[in-house]
């Protein structure tokens, strides 16, 4: 299937998103991909911790180059009440998505092929 040789994860391209210096190798890996999924091993503390700014450039960059995310993650609460937030206004996101399972992240990014 194309579509699947076209989503890759960030293991696969050898990136993580732990600093705001990551985000410009991250969308230089995934860009042109149809998807990138990230797990919860590829975040940084600093990424759930909202007040950062991590998570929000790293989401405004994957928008502004139409980098099809989505981020594993098996407990959304657990990163904090804010960020649960955070993620529940992501469900319906065209670019971002927050999904608890790798094979959620596959069908929702091969969906959108």
């Amino acid at each position: 299937m194309e579509a699947e040789s076209r989503v890759k994860t960030a293991g696969e391209l050898g990136v993580s998103l732990r600093a705001l210096a990551d985000v410009p190798d991250v969308i230089g890996a995934a860009f042109g991909l149809d998807g990138l999924i990230l797990t919860e091993a590829d975040l940084s503390p600093e990424f759930f911790r909202l007040r950062s700014g991590l998570a929000g450039e790293a989401f405004q960059k994957f928008t502004n180059y139409r980098i099809r995310v989505a981020l594993v993650l098996p407990d959304f609460a657990a990163h904090g009440e804010r960020f649960a937030e955070l993620a529940y206004e992501h469900r319906t996101h065209a670019w971002i998505r927050f999904v608890h399972t790798e094979e959620e992240a596959w069908a929702w990014l091969r969906s959108q092929v």
